[in-house]
């Protein structure tokens, strides 16, 4: 494979998923979202799926009603992927991957997935607004989203925005929209790291293995940017927060 083809492949490789999880956080996630055997499960945002595929292999698809699942991103290099995975998993036949907007999806499911994905909808407002009409009356929606646990810099309001609230403005912003909360849990500092160190890890490696690639500066400098801005500007001041909401 040409460094070309290598450094494509190396963005998100190292990654389980594109959210700072644990295995024992996702767990603890897809048992406070009850997923049912027959039930659909719709990922909004899904990039290439892996809680998607955990989502409805937990829900059963070898009884007498399968659980099925649609993952919905834009990004078709990570939704190759995913069918990769489910074929690998022999989950293809009960899990399709869809390019399209997630804000432009209105076929309901039991199930939702919306995680870092509330920005495609207008904001997280906006976006447990336009959910509503997703998740099927007594369904179950996963929500991850963004706050800040302590007071922004100002580089990281001008990287996240001013729409980023605090944990108890995103809860209410939830508990107004007519959601309740079923569960509450946030990534903790390791998640963190590890979710900002994965993110950078494969294309550090395409560096190491390839280091006069005419490109290499610039990925140099990509990446620099990045971990200076993390660990000089938002960690431990963003904060990603998962709700588990029902109607």
């Amino acid at each position: 494979m040409h460094s070309t083809d290598h450094l494509a492949a190396s963005r998100y490789a190292r990654m389980r998923w594109n959210t700072p999880l644990s295995e024992e956080h996702a767990a603890l996630l897809l048992r406070r979202l009850d997923v049912r055997p027959g039930a659909r499960v719709l990922d909004l945002g899904c990039g290439w799926g892996e809680l998607l595929l955990r989502a409805v292999a937990a829900g059963g698809v070898t009884g007498p009603v399968a659980t099925r699942g649609v993952g919905v991103d834009t990004d078709e290099t990570a939704l190759a992927r995913g069918r990769r995975l489910a074929a690998e998993r022999s989950l293809n036949r009960h899990v399709a991957f869809v390019m399209g907007e997630a804000a432009a999806w209105h076929e309901p499911a039991d199930r939702v997935l919306c995680i870092g994905s509330a920005h495609a909808f207008g904001g997280p407002g906006a976006a447990l607004d336009a959910l509503a009409g997703v998740v099927r009356p007594g369904g179950r929606l996963l929500f991850g989203e963004a706050y800040w646990q302590r007071d922004p810099t100002t580089e990281a309001e001008q990287i996240f925005g001013t729409e980023v609230t605090d944990l108890a403005g995103l809860v209410e912003a939830a508990r107004q929209r007519g959601w309740r909360l079923l569960h509450l849990s946030t990534a903790d500092q390791r998640e963190w790291d590890d979710f900002e160190s994965t993110w950078l890890a494969g294309r550090q490696e395409w560096l190491l293995t390839y280091p006069e690639d005419p490109r290499a500066d610039q990925v140099r400098a990509e990446l620099d940017d990045r971990l200076r801005q993390y660990v000089g500007g938002y960690r431990g001041v963003l904060g990603l927060a998962y709700l588990v909401l029902g109607r």
